[in-house]
Protein backbone atom coordinates (compact mmCIF):
# COMPACT_ATOMS: atom_id res chain seq x y z
CA UNK A 1 0.00 0.00 0.00
CA UNK A 2 1.54 3.62 -1.14
CA UNK A 3 2.19 5.53 2.34
CA UNK A 4 0.05 8.68 1.52
CA UNK A 5 1.81 11.85 1.37
CA UNK A 6 1.04 14.83 3.81
CA UNK A 7 -1.40 17.44 3.17
CA UNK A 8 0.75 20.94 2.62
CA UNK A 9 -0.57 24.10 3.20
CA UNK A 10 0.78 27.31 2.15
CA UNK A 11 -0.49 29.49 4.73
CA UNK A 12 -2.23 29.07 8.39
CA UNK A 13 -4.84 31.38 7.42
CA UNK A 14 -6.61 28.52 4.83
CA UNK A 15 -7.10 26.56 8.41
CA UNK A 16 -6.69 29.02 11.34
CA UNK A 17 -11.24 29.69 11.22
CA UNK A 18 -11.63 25.58 12.19
CA UNK A 19 -9.59 26.53 15.55
CA UNK A 20 -10.11 28.25 18.82
CA UNK A 21 -7.23 27.44 20.38
CA UNK A 22 -3.91 27.06 19.59
CA UNK A 23 -1.02 25.25 21.71
CA UNK A 24 2.43 26.10 19.81
CA UNK A 25 5.57 24.61 20.27
CA UNK A 26 8.35 27.53 21.26
CA UNK A 27 11.46 25.94 19.90
CA UNK A 28 11.80 25.34 16.54
CA UNK A 29 8.58 27.09 15.53
CA UNK A 30 8.78 30.51 17.44
CA UNK A 31 11.99 30.89 17.95
CA UNK A 32 15.51 28.73 17.32
CA UNK A 33 17.92 29.11 20.11
CA UNK A 34 19.04 32.25 18.70
CA UNK A 35 16.31 34.64 16.80
CA UNK A 36 12.74 34.74 17.00
CA UNK A 37 10.85 33.48 13.85
CA UNK A 38 8.85 36.68 13.27
CA UNK A 39 6.74 35.01 11.21
CA UNK A 40 5.32 32.75 12.91
CA UNK A 41 5.00 35.29 15.90
CA UNK A 42 3.02 37.06 13.36
CA UNK A 43 0.82 33.97 12.60
CA UNK A 44 0.10 33.51 16.00
CA UNK A 45 -0.92 37.38 17.28
CA UNK A 46 -3.02 37.44 13.60
CA UNK A 47 -5.16 33.98 15.33
CA UNK A 48 -4.79 35.77 18.86
CA UNK A 49 -6.39 39.10 17.05
CA UNK A 50 -9.59 37.01 15.34
CA UNK A 51 -10.42 36.03 18.67
CA UNK A 52 -8.17 32.76 18.56
CA UNK A 53 -6.47 32.07 21.95
CA UNK A 54 -2.73 30.50 22.19
CA UNK A 55 -1.20 28.83 24.59
CA UNK A 56 2.75 28.18 24.04
CA UNK A 57 3.86 24.46 25.30
CA UNK A 58 7.66 23.97 25.54
CA UNK A 59 9.68 21.21 26.84
CA UNK A 60 12.00 23.75 29.13
CA UNK A 61 13.17 22.73 31.93
CA UNK A 62 12.67 26.31 33.86
CA UNK A 63 9.43 27.56 34.77
CA UNK A 64 6.99 29.19 32.41
CA UNK A 65 7.29 32.57 33.35
CA UNK A 66 11.08 32.34 33.43
CA UNK A 67 10.94 31.32 29.56
CA UNK A 68 8.55 34.12 28.81
CA UNK A 69 11.54 36.93 30.49
CA UNK A 70 14.76 35.21 29.89
CA UNK A 71 14.40 33.54 26.59
CA UNK A 72 11.12 34.80 24.78
CA UNK A 73 11.66 38.33 25.57
CA UNK A 74 15.62 37.96 25.20
CA UNK A 75 14.86 36.41 21.59
CA UNK A 76 12.68 39.16 20.22
CA UNK A 77 9.25 36.65 20.41
CA UNK A 78 6.40 39.36 21.06
CA UNK A 79 4.16 39.41 23.81
CA UNK A 80 1.43 39.53 21.36
CA UNK A 81 2.06 36.35 20.03
CA UNK A 82 0.52 34.00 22.89
CA UNK A 83 -1.86 34.42 25.62
CA UNK A 84 0.02 32.14 27.97
CA UNK A 85 2.13 29.62 28.39
CA UNK A 86 3.60 25.93 30.37
CA UNK A 87 6.70 24.13 30.39
CA UNK A 88 7.65 20.96 31.45
CA UNK A 89 9.16 22.71 33.76
CA UNK A 90 6.40 23.75 35.45
CA UNK A 91 5.31 20.41 35.25
CA UNK A 92 8.65 19.25 36.98
CA UNK A 93 7.70 21.81 39.78
CA UNK A 94 5.01 19.79 40.88
CA UNK A 95 6.26 16.65 40.84
CA UNK A 96 9.39 17.66 43.15
CA UNK A 97 6.46 19.67 45.38
CA UNK A 98 5.29 16.18 45.87
CA UNK A 99 8.18 14.91 47.00
CA UNK A 100 8.63 17.16 49.57
CA UNK A 101 11.28 16.58 52.17
CA UNK A 102 13.16 13.61 49.97
CA UNK A 103 16.96 14.14 48.63
CA UNK A 104 17.49 15.18 45.31
CA UNK A 105 20.72 14.41 42.83
CA UNK A 106 20.51 16.74 39.63
CA UNK A 107 21.67 16.23 35.94
CA UNK A 108 21.99 19.60 34.12
CA UNK A 109 24.01 22.69 34.04
CA UNK A 110 23.57 25.41 36.89
CA UNK A 111 21.72 27.23 35.19
CA UNK A 112 18.77 25.14 35.46
CA UNK A 113 19.05 24.74 39.55
CA UNK A 114 16.17 27.44 39.56
CA UNK A 115 14.12 24.26 39.39
CA UNK A 116 14.48 23.64 42.89
CA UNK A 117 13.46 27.34 44.46
CA UNK A 118 11.27 27.75 47.10
CA UNK A 119 10.97 23.81 47.55
CA UNK A 120 11.70 21.28 49.93
CA UNK A 121 14.26 19.22 47.69
CA UNK A 122 17.50 19.25 49.62
CA UNK A 123 20.22 18.79 46.89
CA UNK A 124 22.21 15.37 47.39
CA UNK A 125 25.03 13.34 45.98
CA UNK A 126 23.71 10.92 44.21
CA UNK A 127 24.75 7.79 46.49
CA UNK A 128 22.43 9.86 49.08
CA UNK A 129 19.94 11.15 46.84
CA UNK A 130 16.14 9.67 46.88
CA UNK A 131 15.68 10.40 43.43
CA UNK A 132 17.07 12.19 40.02
CA UNK A 133 15.93 15.09 38.11
CA UNK A 134 17.40 15.56 34.86
CA UNK A 135 17.41 18.92 33.43
CA UNK A 136 19.75 18.20 30.53
CA UNK A 137 23.61 17.57 29.96
CA UNK A 138 25.86 19.42 32.58
CA UNK A 139 27.61 21.18 28.96
CA UNK A 140 25.54 20.40 25.87
CA UNK A 141 28.42 22.71 23.82
CA UNK A 142 30.70 19.16 23.98
CA UNK A 143 29.35 17.16 25.44
CA UNK A 144 26.85 13.87 24.05
CA UNK A 145 24.50 11.33 25.59
CA UNK A 146 26.94 8.54 25.45
CA UNK A 147 28.83 10.69 28.14
CA UNK A 148 26.67 9.46 30.58
CA UNK A 149 27.20 5.53 30.42
CA UNK A 150 28.90 5.48 33.83
CA UNK A 151 26.54 7.39 35.43
CA UNK A 152 23.35 6.04 34.20
CA UNK A 153 24.99 2.60 35.42
CA UNK A 154 25.59 3.68 38.80
CA UNK A 155 21.99 5.01 38.93
CA UNK A 156 20.82 1.61 37.38
CA UNK A 157 22.26 -0.08 40.47
CA UNK A 158 20.29 1.76 43.02
CA UNK A 159 17.19 1.59 40.91
CA UNK A 160 17.01 5.44 41.44
CA UNK A 161 13.42 6.86 40.29
CA UNK A 162 14.04 9.92 37.62
CA UNK A 163 12.50 12.40 36.63
CA UNK A 164 13.31 14.03 32.97
CA UNK A 165 12.48 17.81 32.98
CA UNK A 166 12.59 17.98 29.09
CA UNK A 167 11.65 14.93 27.07
CA UNK A 168 13.28 16.45 23.96
CA UNK A 169 16.14 14.26 22.60
CA UNK A 170 17.60 17.25 20.63
CA UNK A 171 16.42 20.75 19.67
CA UNK A 172 17.80 23.19 17.49
CA UNK A 173 20.38 26.08 18.13
CA UNK A 174 20.80 27.99 15.33
CA UNK A 175 21.95 26.11 12.52
CA UNK A 176 23.44 22.90 15.36
CA UNK A 177 21.27 20.82 16.59
CA UNK A 178 22.09 19.98 20.43
CA UNK A 179 21.19 17.14 22.99
CA UNK A 180 18.41 17.69 25.66
CA UNK A 181 17.49 15.67 28.91
CA UNK A 182 15.39 13.44 27.49
CA UNK A 183 18.23 11.47 25.68
CA UNK A 184 19.73 10.89 28.90
CA UNK A 185 16.36 9.58 30.21
CA UNK A 186 15.91 7.57 27.51
CA UNK A 187 19.07 5.78 27.87
CA UNK A 188 18.54 5.44 31.21
CA UNK A 189 14.81 3.99 30.51
CA UNK A 190 16.18 1.37 28.13
CA UNK A 191 18.66 0.44 30.74
CA UNK A 192 15.68 -0.43 33.16
CA UNK A 193 15.68 2.81 34.84
CA UNK A 194 12.56 4.17 36.40
CA UNK A 195 11.90 7.45 34.53
CA UNK A 196 8.86 10.04 34.61
CA UNK A 197 9.09 12.20 31.87
CA UNK A 198 7.53 15.52 32.79
CA UNK A 199 6.53 17.64 29.20
CA UNK A 200 5.06 16.25 25.20
CA UNK A 201 4.47 13.53 24.73
CA UNK A 202 2.39 13.60 27.98
CA UNK A 203 -0.82 14.05 29.35
CA UNK A 204 -0.13 16.79 31.91
CA UNK A 205 1.39 19.53 30.33
CA UNK A 206 -1.41 19.29 27.67
CA UNK A 207 -3.85 19.93 30.59
CA UNK A 208 -2.29 22.66 31.90
CA UNK A 209 -2.07 24.19 29.04
CA UNK A 210 -5.70 23.69 28.38
CA UNK A 211 -6.42 24.91 32.12
CA UNK A 212 -4.44 27.83 30.90
CA UNK A 213 -6.65 28.90 27.65
CA UNK A 214 -10.01 27.85 29.76
CA UNK A 215 -9.04 30.48 32.01
CA UNK A 216 -8.16 33.23 29.22
CA UNK A 217 -11.83 31.96 27.07
CA UNK A 218 -14.05 31.63 30.00
CA UNK A 219 -14.80 28.52 28.86
CA UNK A 220 -13.77 25.29 28.30
CA UNK A 221 -12.67 24.76 24.40
CA UNK A 222 -13.77 21.36 22.35
CA UNK A 223 -10.70 18.94 21.89
CA UNK A 224 -11.78 19.31 17.54
CA UNK A 225 -11.17 23.08 18.10
CA UNK A 226 -7.66 22.83 19.48
CA UNK A 227 -4.98 22.70 17.05
CA UNK A 228 -1.27 21.52 18.55
CA UNK A 229 1.50 23.38 16.20
CA UNK A 230 5.22 21.64 16.39
CA UNK A 231 8.37 20.68 14.70
CA UNK A 232 9.19 17.23 16.29
CA UNK A 233 7.49 13.75 15.46
CA UNK A 234 8.27 12.19 18.75
CA UNK A 235 6.91 15.00 21.36
CA UNK A 236 4.10 17.33 18.99
CA UNK A 237 2.57 15.09 17.03
CA UNK A 238 2.56 11.97 19.02
CA UNK A 239 1.62 14.34 21.89
CA UNK A 240 -1.32 16.23 20.02
CA UNK A 241 -2.25 12.25 18.82
CA UNK A 242 -2.33 11.15 22.70
CA UNK A 243 -4.37 13.75 23.27
CA UNK A 244 -6.88 13.89 21.26
CA UNK A 245 -6.21 16.95 19.18
CA UNK A 246 -5.36 18.25 15.67
CA UNK A 247 -1.42 18.78 14.65
CA UNK A 248 -0.26 21.15 12.71
CA UNK A 249 3.59 20.29 11.78
CA UNK A 250 6.26 22.35 10.82
CA UNK A 251 9.18 21.18 9.02
CA UNK A 252 11.70 23.50 9.22
CA UNK A 253 12.51 22.69 12.67
CA UNK A 254 14.52 19.32 13.91
CA UNK A 255 13.56 16.81 10.99
CA UNK A 256 15.06 19.40 8.22
CA UNK A 257 18.06 17.62 7.92
CA UNK A 258 16.41 14.35 7.18
CA UNK A 259 13.95 15.60 4.27
CA UNK A 260 16.30 17.49 2.16
CA UNK A 261 16.36 20.75 2.74
CA UNK A 262 14.75 23.38 4.95
CA UNK A 263 13.16 24.64 2.16
CA UNK A 264 12.49 22.25 0.09
CA UNK A 265 11.34 19.53 2.27
CA UNK A 266 11.14 15.81 0.29
CA UNK A 267 7.48 15.12 0.61
CA UNK A 268 7.98 10.90 0.55
CA UNK A 269 10.77 11.25 3.04
CA UNK A 270 8.23 12.62 5.32
CA UNK A 271 5.84 10.82 4.47
CA UNK A 272 7.97 7.78 5.37
CA UNK A 273 8.71 10.02 8.79
CA UNK A 274 5.13 10.00 9.61
CA UNK A 275 4.28 6.52 8.26
CA UNK A 276 6.89 5.14 10.77
CA UNK A 277 5.52 6.58 13.78
CA UNK A 278 1.75 5.67 12.77
CA UNK A 279 0.93 9.12 12.99
CA UNK A 280 -0.13 11.67 10.55
CA UNK A 281 -0.51 15.65 11.62
CA UNK A 282 -3.80 17.45 9.79
CA UNK A 283 -1.98 19.65 7.33
CA UNK A 284 1.75 20.08 7.10
CA UNK A 285 3.78 23.62 6.85
CA UNK A 286 7.99 24.71 5.98
CA UNK A 287 7.36 27.31 8.33
CA UNK A 288 4.54 28.61 10.35
CA UNK A 289 3.07 31.59 8.36
CA UNK A 290 0.03 33.29 8.65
Amino acid sequence: MKTPHPDFIARFAAIAGNYDVVLSDVWGVVHNGVAAAAEACDALARFRKGSGIVVLITNAPRPGDLVARLTLDALGVTREAYDGIVSSGDVTHALIAARAGLRVFHIGPPRDVGLFDGLDAPLATLDKADYAVCSGLTDDTVETPQDYHELIERMRRRALPMICANPDIVVERGDQLVYCAGAIADLYAAAGGPVIYAGKPHRPIYEEAVRIAEKVGGRSPEHHRILAVGDSVRTDLKGAAAFGIDCLFVTAGIHAEELGARDNPDANALAEIFAAAGLFPKAVMQRLVW
